[in-house]
């Protein structure tokens, strides 16, 4: 019995051993990946974003600056076709939003929309999608750094040149986007999100309980002017929605996020809880303030309910616009950073090569930024021009094109219904997107034209205040 007994367990030792090989090899597995190569404990872990937090990346990468201009968005439109084209434009946006995730689970290797460009069109697609990229999150960091401006002036009472802030706005970006790694930026994420959520929560509940808002007429009786459905002009109309497209336009963000997630498998279940309070927030938001200031609601939005809650609100706004700029300087310098490192050990380890090439990343991105905010110090212009021209373009176009890459072939010898459905949807998503950026891009520039016209905006490099207006 006891030759018997040890036989027995001399099996179970032997059974056991090849699951301790198995762990041994998982977590070596672990260690490898596909973009960042071997990643160990001599250089940043670029792979610690979990769910929770991919919420939270996902979030603050939408809410933030797009939100501000909803409500003049539905002044433009008229209240019912500006929740009827936000809701369209959110329906595409998370598609495409979910076809990020669902590529980057059948290719690995990419790390960013110019990856997948390369893929779907070759060396060409791949160089127009990286400057494509690049352009687009160095417009937004130059809005983002235009926001804070703005709030910094509401907050100081225009303490000091807007051209100065500006630059403070550029120096803070770069110091905080210069985090190597986003599981290290989470929790400022959070602490972004919660403070625009605060302030635009703050000025939602203040324009239903003032008398009236700030830029309508202070005397005689006064009710708001908001409209159901409104006759814009096709240039008004096209600016507007672009606004819209610009408060969506999250896609190009998540392949940075999916690709630096402990595990990929999860982003659908954060994508689904950030689109579903993304698009609540954004309705109950655009709707109850343009409800109660009409025409007069201001953009930013923040500035709708008076000086003093201007001031608390740009308060609590401007932690979640530093977040905001930071996101958007460290995803375009991540994905140059990598583009020059790939494959090298340099991308992995903390030598002077690593460092000096990140901080010139980061640097050159923040610089190029701060020109664009300086040169075009006009908010509601610029959100739409860059929602117009690369906004669509980053969030539409290439995710139709990803689904018939890796279905085309599978599906067309078979042509089921779901399969053709599938095909006429990603054609409509393409053309669709054509349309919004060619001329969204014209309404976008006349707007901005405009506004210099009438001398409603600041001129370049200036010291005026910018928050005056908003």
């Amino acid at each position: 019995m006891s030759e018997i007994s040890k036989m027995k367990n001399g099996s179970d030792n032997l059974i056991q051993a090849p699951s301790m090989v198995d762990k041994v090899n998982h977590k070596s597995a672990l260690s490898h990946d596909d973009v960042f190569g071997e990643i160990s404990e001599k250089g940043p872990n670029y792979r610690n974003v979990g769910w929770i937090g991919t919420v939270a990346l996902m979030m603050k990468t939408q809410i933030g600056l797009g939100v501000l201009s909803i409500p003049s968005a539905f002044d433009t439109l008229g209240l019912v076709p500006g929740i009827v084209c936000l809701c369209a434009i959110a329906a595409i946006t998370t598609w495409s939003s979910y076809m990020v995730g669902v590529f980057k689970l059948h290719h690995r290797e990419v790390y960013s929309i110019a990856d997948a460009g390369g893929l779907m069109f070759g060396r060409l697609g791949h160089g127009f999608f990286g400057i494509t990229l690049c352009l687009y999150w160095i417009f937004v960091a130059g809005s983002g750094m235009l926001g804070i401006s703005i709030s910094l002036n509401a907050v100081s009472t225009h303490g000091t040149c807007t051209a100065v802030f500006v630059a403070v706005a550029a120096i803070i970006g770069f110091i905080c986007s210069s985090i190597r790694t986003l599981g290290r930026i989470t929790s400022l994420a959070w602490i972004g999100l919660i403070c625009i959520l605060t302030a635009i929560l703050t000025v939602t509940i203040a324009v239903g309980l003032q008398d009236r808002p700030v830029a309508a007429p202070q005397e005689g009786e006064w009710k708001s002017n908001y409209k159901i459905i409104n006759n814009p002009s096709f240039t008004d109309a096209v600016t507007a929605i672009s606004s819209l497209v610009f408060a969506c336009a999250g896609a190009p963000a998540f392949f940075s996020i999916v690709s630096e997630m402990r595990n990929p498998t999860y982003y659908t279940r954060s994508l689904i809880i950030c689109q579903s309070a993304l698009i609540a927030i954004y309705i109950t938001i655009g709707t109850v303030v343009y409800y109660y200031c009409g025409s007069y609601v201001t953009s930013p939005v923040l500035g709708s309910a008076g000086a003093t809650v201007k001031k608390i609100c740009y308060g609590f706004a401007l932690p979640g616009l530093i977040v905001t700029t930071t996101l958007v300087i460290h995803m375009p310098a991540k994905y140059i950073f990598i583009r020059i490192l790939r494959g090298s050990k340099h991308l992995n380890s903390d030598t002077f090569i690593h460092w000096g090439t990140w901080l010139s990343c980061t640097f050159s991105i923040a610089v190029i930024a701060y020109v664009i905010a300086s040169a075009i110090p006009v908010f509601d212009g610029l959100v739409s021009l860059i929602g117009a021209l690369l906004g669509t373009l980053m969030s539409f176009q290439p995710m139709g094109c990803m689904w018939l890459y890796d279905n085309w072939s599978r599906g067309k010898a078979e042509q089921r219904p779901a399969w053709v459905f599938m095909v006429c949807w990603c054609i409509f998503v393409v053309i669709s997107g054509m349309f919004l950026m060619v001329s969204g891009t014209y309404g976008s520039v006349v707007g901005v034209i405009d506004t210099y016209r009438v001398s409603g905006g600041s001129a370049a490099w200036s010291c005026a205040d910018n928050s005056n207006s908003v």
